[in-house]
């Protein structure tokens, strides 16, 4: 069907959703995917899910972003920035290397880092980067298939 000269072609039907509460994941995945396909709900069931299932051997390390407190001092103030932390395997050990902290801590072996995430998912808005190499990011290998 041919349009009428001088027509202006109909704009496309784009799917959008505007931010609500602190959902920006799950409205940029919907957004992404063109439909409403994940709720909060089931963002949160992915991210508890994929942590038992992580091939912690695949990654190189872990970027966290987390919520951070302010001082000024020795006065803690009630608001929160974030801050980004990163994880590592050094020599079988998992460390923290926050860079606030004086040293970097040892988190010990997958299940001391495992649990180190599964607390940090617990306290909300933490957001979790893997850091793995071009091979293992194209097979998906850094998730167990088990």
């Amino acid at each position: 069907m041919s349009q009428a000269p001088g027509a202006q072609p109909s704009p496309p039907t784009v799917y959008h959703e505007r931010q609500r509460l602190e959902l920006c994941a799950v409205h940029a995945l919907n957004n992404v995917l063109q439909q409403q396909l994940f709720s909060q709900e089931a963002a949160d069931e992915i991210c508890k899910r994929p942590l038992s299932q992580l091939a912690l051997p695949q990654v190189l390390g872990l970027i966290l972003n987390l919520p951070s407190p302010v001082s000024l001092g020795l006065l803690s103030l009630p608001l929160r920035r974030r801050h980004w932390v990163a994880l590592r395997q050094v020599d079988g050990v998992y460390y923290n290397l926050d860079s606030k902290l004086r040293a970097p801590e040892a988190l010990g072996d997958e299940d001391g880092v495992r649990a180190f995430l599964a607390a940090a998912l617990a306290q909300g808005l933490c957001e979790v980067l893997l850091v793995v190499t071009k091979e293992v990011e194209e097979k998906g290998s850094w998730l167990r298939t088990d």
